[in-house]
């Protein structure tokens, strides 16, 4: 985002918002995208001005705290970039049918262990434009070992989906507490960028679970 200093010199900065999963709202990211350009002609006294307004203004639409960071470019910030530290789900040799979200497809009768698996194959769509929405879909977790390939067929079975990232993110983590039944469970996905915005949803099931901080490579 970029806003102009007092003496009207524009300042770029990557800016991170971080909305709790409890929030009773969502912020859309169109509304998002077009609320942050609103600065573009705005002169502001510094940084902490610019964090303060934001992060008021996406409570009282979230309807919760947002926590907003902001690190200007001339302090070159770094993004990593990786992958999980687990087992990729892509390679498996399997046949898909089902492009609407079937949670039939999950089943965890295994010994118990503690993994992560991950895909690259998530696809949703926009709930508001239809446009499609491409990411990675991560699951941490400690229990019955969950069935691969159906865990693959069920990260397909959104691909003709239309449904906000944070709803697409809860519905795999409460599908996957439903049928699988985990002692805990940590579900982040990493989406592309739309209009400069990357989507990051997580949910887990517990408060000391996190995710990988790393982005996936096409963000």
């Amino acid at each position: 985002l970029s806003w102009l200093d007092a003496r009207g010199k524009p300042v770029v900065a990557l800016g991170e918002f971080r909305v709790p999963a409890d929030s009773p709202r969502l912020i859309e990211s169109k509304s998002l995208k077009l609320y942050l350009n609103s600065f573009n002609q705005q002169r502001m006294s510094g940084v902490d001005e610019v964090q303060a307004r934001i992060a008021a203004d996406l409570a009282a639409a979230a309807g919760a705290p947002v926590s907003v960071v902001l690190m200007p470019l001339s302090a070159r910030p770094q993004r990593r970039f990786g992958y999980p530290q687990g087992d990729c789900l892509d390679a498996l040799d399997i046949a898909i049918d089902t492009y609407q979200p079937a949670p039939a497809l999950l089943r965890a009768d295994g010994p118990e262990v503690e993994e992560t698996l991950y895909s690259h194959l998530l696809k949703s769509n926009c709930l508001v434009t239809g446009q499609p929405d491409w990411g990675m879909l991560v699951v941490r977790y400690r229990g019955p070992a969950i069935e691969r390939e159906g865990l693959l067929r069920y990260v397909v079975s959104f691909r003709a989906h239309n449904e906000f990232h944070e709803q697409c993110v809860e519905r795999v983590f409460c599908d996957l507490m439903a049928r699988c039944r985990p002692r805990e469970l940590a579900v982040w996905a990493r989406y592309t960028r739309r209009g400069g915005l990357d989507i990051n949803p997580f949910r887990a099931s517990h408060a000391g679970l996190r995710a990988d901080e790393a982005m996936e490579v096409r963000q």
